[in-house]
């Protein structure tokens, strides 16, 4: 598939069939996410991937599917074939900007407190949008949650280092209620995007 078509077919997708999915598809999504960019090449992000129905539900509790299905909604966090709970860790950033080819040895070393943008949400951002996209790449379809961090967490045995940022639902698309967000349509490309400056 051609990218720019992969992004236009991208959406958040709200039902799923639930046939399960080959794990070798599945290993290719995470391959693709793992090619996300990092600051400093930290790599500090990682991947969940779970395709157990009893934890599945557990998870789906947890970022509130029962809200979505109160509002009409299918049930489209646990009935997908595989979750995707991507997770980061700042540590693992300072870290790696306090080895000497990134710091400056005449000041004491960083702590997270430092950094003015904390860059390992937007890496961990990317690895979101690189499993949207190869989700719609493999001919399936992809959605995102999010919800208790903390019970997230627990639930997967994340280290306390990091933090997952939601779940992503994949899986084959069935069709689904639409979010009335989308009667908002898109800004105009001449809103959005400023030539040399705002």
């Amino acid at each position: 598939m051609e990218f720019a078509e992969a992004v236009r077919r991208r959406r958040m997708v709200r039902h799923f069939a639930p046939e399960p999915i080959d794990r070798a598809v599945l290993e290719r999504i995470a391959a693709t996410a793992q090619r996300a960019p990092s600051a400093g090449f930290s790599q500090g992000q990682r991947l969940v991937i779970v395709t157990d129905p009893d934890r599945k539900r557990r998870l789906a509790e947890l970022v509130g599917e029962g809200i979505y299905t109160e509002r009409g909604f299918d049930p489209w966090i646990s009935e997908a074939p595989a979750l995707f709970v991507p997770a980061v860790s700042a540590k693992v950033y300072v870290d790696r900007y306090n080895e000497p080819d990134k710091r400056d040895p005449s000041l004491p070393p960083g702590s997270e407190d430092e950094w003015r943008v904390p860059y390992w949400w937007m890496d961990v951002g990317c690895t979101v949008m690189l499993i949207l996209l190869a989700a719609v790449d493999e001919g399936l379809a992809a959605g995102f949650a999010g919800g208790d961090i903390d019970g997230l967490r627990a639930e997967l045995g994340i280290p306390d280092d990091y933090t997952p940022v939601g779940v992503i639902p994949v899986g084959r698309p069935l069709p689904d209620v639409k979010s009335p967000s989308l009667k908002r349509g898109w800004r105009s490309l001449d809103e959005f995007a400023h030539w040399e400056a705002w």
